[in-house]
């Protein structure tokens, strides 16, 4: 597990400065104006950007709403350098592992998770953090990779010798499974052909 977390941070580190425009950050970018409508139907103030990166999704949700208090949490330094360049004093990041958030409890309406979710070794235990973390009728919100069948066993076989921290690609059942554990209600829905949205309520 540990050298999975160390390939992520290690990847992340070398694409941070590129992050933002090349190919390796193409899906998450993809990504941003989902996130950003799905946030948009939720009243909250204060939200956790889990994996946030470079910020970039922090920096478009201030552009529509510069009254939000945001946090983000990453395990890559690089990342978080570049996000600080952009944002400066506007939000607050954390370098940290979404397995062990440094929060107290009930702190969030909201947590947010673009496109990092695949990258976790052990997922029921940032679901039972963000669960820890989130306010009473607070939201968790994760867009992430998504493919059918054939298409998820063949680059979940490659997964398990990714350079990159990549850990599984989870089918709609496996993250209804994994949700529930945490969360009163559950949703799903498809996007695209390669991506998909959840959330859910505690």
């Amino acid at each position: 597990m540990a050298n999975v977390k160390e390939n992520s941070k290690t990847a992340f580190n070398q694409q941070a400065d590129t992050y933002d425009n090349d190919i390796k950050g193409q899906h998450a970018r993809s990504l941003y104006p989902v996130m950003l409508k799905k946030l948009s139907e939720l009243p909250y103030h204060t939200a956790l950007d889990l994996g946030c990166g470079t910020g970039e999704m922090m920096k478009r949700i201030l552009q529509q709403n510069g009254d939000k208090t945001l946090y983000g949490i990453d395990l890559s330094e690089k990342m978080l350098e570049v996000a600080r360049e952009k944002l400066g004093n506007e939000v607050n990041l954390v370098l940290g592992d979404s397995e062990n958030l440094p929060f107290s409890d009930n702190f969030f309406d909201v947590v947010y998770c673009n496109d990092s979710f695949h990258h976790y070794p052990l997922p029921d235990k940032v679901l039972s953090e963000v669960c820890r973390v989130l306010k009473p009728g607070g939201t968790f919100i994760m867009c992430d990779c998504w493919q059918p069948a054939i298409g998820r066993a063949i680059m979940n076989f490659y997964m398990k010798h990714s350079k990159e921290g990549d850990v599984k690609i989870y089918s709609e059942r496996e993250i209804r499974e994994l949700f529930s554990g945490h969360f009163s209600k559950v949703f799903w829905e498809h996007i695209g052909n390669t991506s998909c949205i959840a959330w859910g309520i505690k």
